[in-house]
C-alpha cells in the first residue's frame, strides 16, 4: 500500500510531464488543443467512441485531495437520481466553464462551492491532470486541489446525494482498478470501475482517477 503525505503528493503532481503529453492507455489519437499527447477520455477502451469532429464544450471538475493528518483522502460525490445527465454517478464537483469564468481553476472552485458548499479558503491548487473527453460532447479539465481540514460542506439537494472520502491509498495500489463492460446502443462497451464499498466508481471519474494515480504511482501506468 503506497501511502503519500500532502508534501510528496504536490512534489509527485509538480515533477510529472505537462497535461496533455502523459500516456492516455490505449488511446492512439492525436492531442487536443495542438498537443502531442494522446486524447484521453471514455474512449480510452472503446477508440470508436471518439469522434475528432465532435464539437466539444469546455467543463472543470476540482480533485479533491483531503489533506488529513494521518492520511489524505479523496473527496467524491454522488449525483441524484433525477438528473438528466449521470444521474445517480459517482463524480467529482464540477460543471461548465461559464463566460464569466477566468478560466478551469475558477469554474472548479465556482462548482465545488455551488455542489458542496466547500470553500475557496480551505483549497490549494496544486496542478492539472489530463483534458479528459466524455462521451456526452464535454472536454473536462481536472483540477487538483489540496483540501486543508477542518471544513463543512453544505450540499446541493437537487445535484448532489451524498459526498464521502475514499483513501488515495486505495487508488494507489495495484489490481483495484478494473476493467468491465456493458452493452451499449449494441455494442459492447469497455470501461474502468473502481469497487469501493457499495460505491461503484466508473466511468470518467475512474478514469481521471485513474491519471491521477499514474502520476502519483508511475507503477500503475498501462501499457
Amino acid at each position: 500500500m503506497t501511502i503519500l503525505s500532502p508534501s510528496q503528493v504536490i512534489e509527485r503532481l509538480s515533477a510529472a510531464s505537462p497535461p496533455g503529453l502523459r500516456t492516455a492507455p490505449l488511446a492512439g489519437h492525436g492531442g487536443v488543443n495542438g498537443t502531442s499527447g494522446r486524447v484521453r477520455g471514455d474512449h480510452d477502451l472503446s477508440p470508436e467512441l471518439y469522434d475528432p469532429d465532435q464539437s466539444l464544450k469546455p467543463a472543470a471538475v476540482l480533485v479533491p485531495i483531503v489533506a488529513h493528518e494521518v492520511e489524505p483522502t479523496v473527496l467524491l460525490t454522488k449525483r441524484t437520481d433525477h438528473l438528466y445527465d449521470h444521474a445517480g454517478q459517482i463524480s467529482f464537483p464540477g460543471g461548465r466553464i461559464d463566460p464569466e469564468d477566468s478560466g478551469p481553476e475558477a469554474a472548479a472552485l465556482r462548482e465545488a462551492h455551488e455542489e458542496i458548499g466547500l470553500e475557496e479558503r480551505h483549497i490549494r491548487l496544486i496542478g492539472r491532470l489530463d483534458t479528459y473527453v466524455v462521451r456526452t460532447g464535454f472536454e473536462v479539465t481536472p483540477v487538483v486541489g489540496l483540501v486543508h481540514p477542518p471544513f463543512e460542506l453544505t450540499l446541493d439537494a437537487f445535484e448532489v446525494a451524498e459526498a464521502f472520502e475514499v483513501p488515495l491509498s486505495f487508488f494507489l495500489t495495484p489490481g483495484t482498478k478494473q476493467r468491465q463492460s456493458r452493452i451499449f446502443k449494441g455494442k459492447e462497451r469497455f470501461f474502468y470501475v473502481y469497487p469501493y464499498g457499495d460505491y461503484h466508481i466508473w466511468g470518467a471519474t475512474a478514469g481521471m482517477l485513474g491519471n491521477l494515480a499514474e502520476i502519483l504511482n508511475p507503477d500503475l501506468v498501462d501499457h
